[in-house]
């Protein structure tokens, strides 16, 4: 998302889902169409997969001439781009925000600017998000579902036994090496545990720890900006994991981990901390069903200088850039319905919390706001009675996120640079004698090139 205070952020949030009226969306009504939308990802709980089918069945009841195929999905850009090339796409699909305007841009999202106006809360929508969404002709590709910024999650379970205070998580990356440090020492579980899988979920929780610590990964936009990835603050970083790799040994041994391997080895108890959105309660209940008494969640440690930022990011829902004018019509139907009237309307809201409640789905989980900060706040006061989740454990990131700087993922080029940066990250943990400095050096060429090309 754009860069913004975090002001405008998160208190406890609503969780995204359901309800039972739908809002005009369309200029026109769809008749006897069948669409295809993303649901859940594979390995989600049997819970999960009933709530969502509720959720269709109710949209079904409002809308009878629309028929909703629910398809599993989990985003990944070589994935999508093959499925977009061999047409296999749900009519209604989920991207990053790192990925939606240029995707838009290059003609690969539907054009969804006239059902999008005919929505009676488009002027509502926090514009720093809605920008994500939207393609260099202004038009907008793509609403959004969910937006976080990045924070430290940690087992308090683990901190209890290796004799630290849950609740007084690390403040600084100081206090993070040596919490971690103790946690291996007096469990014999990884204190520290970093993604490094090469589906550039490497880069992007490398890009995290470097905003943290003050630096940048590019300047400038477009195919004119500039990477910086061998900046100050990457190799303070990567040194920094080098030494809770080699030195502590608080990280473990298993360094081929992305989001999804990361969640269910926290949720079975092997994880002491990690970093990731604000928002991970939600999978980490849907796919592993962790237990709420072991989860803490605080703000990232940011150096005190006045570059250091939380990386902020989230997910848009898009549809298929042939769908039809019928398929369109009945898939911004769905977007609404599915993502959006919950945090614009009461009675879906409720209707909303209480089917969460009713299938042990989540209600509460920190988020960034969708729309201006009086629908958000005035949304949030509508579920209150229906929040699930262990509230108390998150205020360390509740009572922090206000007073740090969002700032946005990479603009130019985002996913070539995280890539670039995987073989780094990756090296530094598996390779003692790494080189830092040459490897970051190699990997700004790799990035400049991507950017200079516009992929």
């Amino acid at each position: 998302m754009k860069s913004t205070r975090v002001a405008m952020i998160v208190a406890v949030a609503v969780v995204l889902g359901v309800g039972a009226s739908t809002a005009a969306g369309s200029t026109r009504s769809a008749t006897n169409v069948t669409i295809s939308v993303a649901s859940l990802i594979p390995g989600s709980t049997q819970q999960a997969i009933n709530q969502f089918n509720a959720q269709v069945a109710q949209f079904e009841k409002k809308n009878p001439t629309i028929k909703v195929k629910p398809t599993q999905y989990q985003w990944t850009a070589p994935t999508f781009a093959a499925k977009l090339a061999a047409g296999t796409l749900p009519t209604v699909f989920e991207v990053p925000f790192t990925d939606a305007r240029t995707l838009g841009d290059h003609g690969q999202l539907a054009n969804l600017t006239p059902y999008f106006e005919k929505l009676p809360y488009h002027k509502k929508y926090n514009k720093a998000v809605l920008a994500e969404g939207t393609d260099a002709k202004g038009q907008i590709i793509a609403l959004p579902k969910g937006a976080y910024a990045q924070a430290l999650h940690y087992n308090r379970a683990l901190f209890q036994q290796a004799g630290l205070n849950p609740n007084k998580p690390p403040t600084t990356w100081a206090q993070i090496r040596t919490d971690a440090r103790i946690i291996t020492q007096k469990t014999g579980k990884p204190g520290y545990v970093e993604m490094a899988k090469n589906d550039n979920t490497a880069g992007w929780i490398l890009t995290t720890l470097v905003y943290a610590l003050g630096g940048r990964m590019e300047t400038g936009t477009g195919t004119h900006a500039k990477a910086t990835l061998d900046n100050k603050y990457t190799i303070q970083a990567l040194n920094m994991l080098k030494t809770m790799r080699w030195t502590d040994n608080s990280m473990g041994s298993n360094f081929d981990l992305g989001w999804s391997d990361i969640n269910q080895a926290f949720a079975a108890g092997g994880v002491g901390m990690y970093i990731s959105g604000s928002d991970v309660y939600t999978n980490l209940v849907q796919a592993y069903n962790v237990d709420p008494s072991i989860y803490g969640v605080t703000t990232i440690p940011l150096a005190n200088n006045k570059t250091a930022g939380v990386l902020g990011g989230g997910t848009l829902a898009a549809v298929r850039p042939n769908a039809n004018k019928a398929e369109l019509a009945a898939a911004m139907k769905w977007i609404s319905f599915f993502y959006e009237q919950p945090l614009v309307s009461k009675g879906q809201a409720i209707r909303n919390a209480k089917t969460l409640v009713a299938n042990k789905q989540p209600v509460g989980v920190p988020a960034l706001p969708l729309f201006n900060r009086k629908q958000y706040e005035l949304a949030n006061s509508w579920i209150e009675p229906y929040i699930n989740v262990p509230i108390g454990h998150m205020k360390p990131f509740l009572n922090g996120i206000f007073t740090q700087n969002l700032i946005p993922e990479p603009e130019a080029s985002t996913q070539s640079v995280y890539a670039a940066l995987n073989a780094v990250v990756e090296a530094v943990l598996t390779n003692k004698s790494t080189n830092v400095q040459q490897m970051l050096q190699q990997a700004n060429a790799q990035a400049q090139a991507a950017i200079k090309q516009g992929s």
